[in-house]
């Protein structure tokens, strides 16, 4: 059976929205039907569970740029505050309730002030931040994540990723993403970007004279 990402992603080259919206239906599934106490699971977001993870990814997917620029002012521009506050609106009562309310924003477009591929890539970058911990692995098709790690090797904006990588040049091993020069880090895509967005843990996964100088920029995320 298609892979629905490996469809949207052909069909629709220059859209990102199909992309997320197949992206949040795979996750959506591989966590339905777990248990209360899985849902308690650290994430790879220090101090977040895999639940508050999911209940971050609803809030950016309610939030449209007047919405969030209103938080930004009742919270007196501290962004951290926001996030806090927003993920806690979306939380719900139980992990069902939190599962639900993800599985409505899967179609949705609405957004925060920021380019969809930078959904597409929270989407993906947090999935991982959730499905890592809990033992799921997700083969994401090749082209969905190239156009990731393509977005997150020339941007700051959220996640500091370009400036993490500058120095080296980074080779995908299992795709067409190149960038940079400099010692060279290689390894399979996600491994990069999750890297990339400062998971040191997939530094296991990398290799190359660079590598050790990546796994030392990453830290708490």
């Amino acid at each position: 059976m298609t892979d629905p990402a490996v469809t949207a992603a052909r069909g629709h080259a220059t859209g990102a929205w199909p992309l997320i919206r197949a992206e949040r239906a795979a996750l959506a599934a591989d966590l339905a039907d777990m248990t209360d106490e899985r849902w308690a699971t650290p994430s790879l977001c220090s101090g977040l569970t895999v639940r508050e993870v999911l209940a971050h990814l609803t809030a950016g997917a309610s939030l449209n740029a007047v919405r969030w620029m209103a938080g930004v002012i009742r919270c007196r521009f501290d962004f951290d505050k926001q996030v806090a506050m927003r993920l806690a609106e979306q939380l719900g009562t139980s992990p069902a309730g939190t599962l639900e309310r993800f599985r409505r924003i899967i179609p949705s477009t609405t957004k925060p002030p920021l380019p969809a591929i930078a959904l597409l890539g929270e989407t993906i970058v947090h999935g991982e931040d959730i499905r890592r911990p809990l033992g799921i692995r997700r083969d994401y098709p090749i082209e969905v994540v190239t156009r990731v790690a393509e977005y997150y090797q020339g941007s700051d904006l959220v996640v500091v990723a370009k400036g993490r990588i500058a120095g080296l040049k980074l080779v995908a091993d299992d795709g067409p993403f190149t960038t940079g020069s400099g010692p060279v880090v290689s390894g399979p895509t996600v491994a990069l970007v999750m890297a990339m967005t400062g998971r040191a843990t997939y530094c296991d996964e990398l290799e190359g004279d660079g590598a050790r100088l990546l796994r030392s920029r990453c830290g708490t995320v």
